[in-house]
């Protein structure tokens, strides 16, 4: 930039300064206020929100993927044993991909039920975290039920990329977790959290404190979806006999294993807490 034109440029659209460590206040009013107006324009005020290992895949590419590793096995022959760490990872693919295909169905099944709610400005729309794996089926899902759905992306180094499932102009991409966070939760009213790393202890943890500490007061159905799963990564019972927790903190979510019951769960308490005149 010619040194007359820097002088002459509103600071507003001063590139340099916008990107600098001085301008990160503004970045992240930014990254707060601008999915705000776009959800006005599309009247949005209600997410059903999907966490989950971003790892997972379909049950028809998990499939693939372990034939291939056990075709090169077979062509390998003395060469097996260096093939067996992918191979369990192979295998433990296939395990996962059936919450894939859950988070797929359930976030189809909602997004057909809020379909049929007559006031657009009450319907419930799907919300992942952009990326791939179970945040892709959940968007895929409501695709499926030929709906619209958010996928709230985050500029990371690995793993995160946008699915191509989300609708484009409810697709967003932030660079400061703290604010996705913030429109992860802010319009929540139902959480399904599916098997999943540290990304989704995160989100889940984070909800539960808020819940618990009544930070936020509105109801928030949580379901964790996978009981073989998380009744192994979490002995919630131990944090109660340790008094860590009250047992009534126990009711904050429940285990559910099979998608019908998951889906009437959620489509009964919504309609209880934000249907109901």
């Amino acid at each position: 930039m010619e040194e007359t034109d820097f002088w002459q440029t509103k600071t507003y659209k001063n590139q340099t300064f916008l990107n600098s460590p001085e301008a990160r206040q503004i970045r992240i009013l930014c990254e707060l206020t601008a999915p705000k107006k776009r959800f006005e324009n599309r009247q949005i005020e209600n997410t059903i929100v999907f966490f989950g290992s971003a790892r997972s895949k379909s049950k028809e590419a998990a499939a693939a993927e372990l034939k291939t590793v056990v075709d090169k096995i077979k062509e390998a022959g003395s060469a097996v044993n260096e093939l067996q760490t992918e191979l369990k990872q192979a295998q433990n693919t296939v395990k996962l991909s059936k919450y894939y295909e859950a988070s797929a169905q359930l976030a189809q099944k909602l997004t057909e039920w809020s379909l049929t709610i007559p006031d657009e400005a009450k319907r419930f729309y799907v919300c992942s975290g952009g990326g791939p794996g179970m945040m892709e089926a959940a968007n895929l899902g409501a695709a499926n039920a030929k709906g619209s759905s958010i996928g709230f992306n985050i500029s990371l180094p690995m793993e995160q990329r946008p699915n191509p499932y989300q609708t484009p102009d409810l697709s967003f991409e932030f660079h400061y977790f703290f604010i996705r966070k913030f429109w992860l939760v802010y319009l929540a009213k139902a959480m399904v959290a599916l098997p999943g790393g540290f990304g989704t202890m995160d989100e889940l943890f984070e909800l539960l404190t808020l819940l618990q500490t009544k930070k936020v007061e509105k109801t928030i159905p949580i379901i964790l979806f996978g009981t073989e799963y998380w009744e192994r990564v979490f002995n919630f019972d131990v944090l109660v006999e340790w008094g860590l927790i009250n047992e009534k903190d126990l009711g904050l979510f429940r285990f559910f294993d099979d998608v019908d019951e998951a889906f009437v769960y959620l489509r009964d308490t919504l309609t209880e807490h934000y249907l109901k005149d």
